[in-house]
């Protein structure tokens, strides 16, 4: 998997070198030799990860990465630190303003680009996600968005089959999350399929197999999304870039510093709720795609496609499907006399009746206005009159209270009904049918059902 890498450093050759390696493995490498510069070129060309120097003059390694993840456009790129640095206080700093990951100098090949191959990885699955909430968004669909980034109260799933790590891990993560430690690999392979934000693995147990746990929690749909941060001995070299390779989230290297831990667990904590708020918002997107927000019923375009496949099956020899165009009486007259509140409030009492008035295999929906649909897969003309007239008997049966119950509105509404039943048929022909029963039944005085055959 390719990627476009931006490497920030003050030193020409360092990023020579870096550009270099990066090549040879086919990335596609944008260079810049200060913070300024980075935060354009990020914002500009948004790039995959960016490798970012910590000692440079002025704008350090530390503010860059801090107003990279600051601005909304760049907050999503993963930014791996590269410094010579090794002092954890440099670290925490580092997690703190963001950072996804540290490279220390001298720059260890095999573990460069087992990261960034890893970090490639996510950046594509946040990708797909955000250009599909973008295509929500440009379908007018937007949800709030506060609280998507925060770090707090995660449900952590501890792996571990050392009982002083584990304990430790648990009471450092404790102040901020609801951890919970497990020594069975089974139970907690399971678990992870649950709603766990972080499942931290101790990939050197020797009670079980960490780096085949990683790969089973990898390789199961329910859990398959769980981020995963992995203790590995700093030593063992295979292992940790194994643990990369199965695709492992992040990597907590052996002592267990209590605060880089809490660092490294916010920052995963924070990329999973974003994560999640994007997958529900392109739930939600989806969702209002095809329903009128009003009535919660059904909208034009998804009865549009709904009917045309009923219908094109009923042209196949497939059951017959029938339609009612139910349209309010004087709905223009409850809006001027009552405001379009209290109409939207008849809108939405209509629907609920609509709804309740009708089988689970039809499809109640909302044309626009005061006008609504049903659609009635394999329904006769008879059984679909006998509904509308179930239909108006109902609206007309009991006032419709509006304005916090302040008035009370006797509504009637007029049907027009018709099914297919020569080959040719198509949605519009059909449709019109049962229009043009509703202009004749408001012609004959309203609050009546007309069928119009073919």
């Amino acid at each position: 998997m390719t990627a476009r890498i931006l490497v920030v450093d003050d030193v020409e050759p360092n990023v020579r070198l870096l550009e270099a390696k990066l090549t040879l493995e086919y990335y596609e490498v944008m260079t810049g030799h200060d913070g300024p510069t980075a935060l354009r070129l990020a914002a500009e060309h948004q790039p995959d990860i960016i490798l970012l120097d910590v000692m440079m003059p002025g704008m350090d390694g530390f503010e860059t990465c801090r107003r990279l993840k600051a601005d909304p456009t760049t907050r999503h790129i993963p930014v791996v630190l590269v410094t010579a640095l090794d002092g954890r206080e440099d670290r925490i700093r580092g997690l703190d303003a963001g950072a996804d990951d540290f490279v220390t100098k001298p720059i260890d090949d095999v573990i460069l680009m087992a990261r960034v191959r890893s970090l490639v990885r996510l950046k594509a699955v946040m990708d797909e996600l955000r250009e599909r909430e973008e295509s929500g968004r440009r379908l007018g669909v937007d949800t709030d968005s506060a609280g998507r980034l925060r770090a707090a109260g995660g449900r952590v799933l501890i792996v571990d089959d050392n009982p002083r790590q584990g304990e430790k891990v648990l009471a450092r993560l404790s102040d901020e999350h609801r951890p919970a430690i497990e020594t069975d690999p089974a139970v907690a392979l399971i678990a992870a399929r649950g709603p766990i934000d972080l499942m931290i693995v101790n990939v050197a147990a020797a009670e079980f197999d960490g780096l085949r746990l990683i790969a089973q929690t990898r390789s199961t749909e329910a859990s398959r999304r769980t981020p995963i941060l992995a203790i590995v001995d700093p030593a063992d070299r295979p292992r940790l870039i194994k643990a990369l390779e199965l695709g492992v989230n992040d990597i907590l290297t052996k002592p267990v510093d209590p605060e880089e831990l809490a660092a490294r667990a916010r920052t995963q904590v924070r990329r999973k709720r974003y994560a999640d708020f994007l997958r529900q918002k392109l739930d939600y997107s989806l969702e209002m795609a095809v329903t009128d927000a009003l009535t919660g019923l059904h909208n034009r375009r998804y009865m549009a496609g709904q009917l045309q496949a009923l219908v094109g099956r009923a042209n196949h020899g497939g059951p017959g499907v029938s339609v009612l165009v139910l349209d309010i009486d004087h709905f223009k007259a409850i809006n001027d006399g009552f405001g379009h509140d209290a109409g939207d409030e008849v809108l939405r009492e209509f629907a609920v009746r609509v709804a309740t008035n009708v089988r689970a295999i039809d499809l109640p929906c909302r044309l626009g206005g005061e006008e609504f649909v049903v659609v009635m897969p394999d329904t006769s003309m008879e059984s679909a009159l006998m509904i509308a007239e179930r239909i108006r008997r109902d609206v007309g049966g009991a006032p419709f209270r509006v304005m916090d119950g302040r008035e009370e509105l006797t509504v009637t509404i007029s049907i027009g009904v018709a099914t297919s039943q020569a080959v040719g048929e198509t949605p519009e022909a059909l449709l019109k049918r049962a229009d043009e029963g509703v202009y004749e039944a408001k012609a004959r005085g309203r609050n009546q059902v007309i069928a119009r055959a073919a």
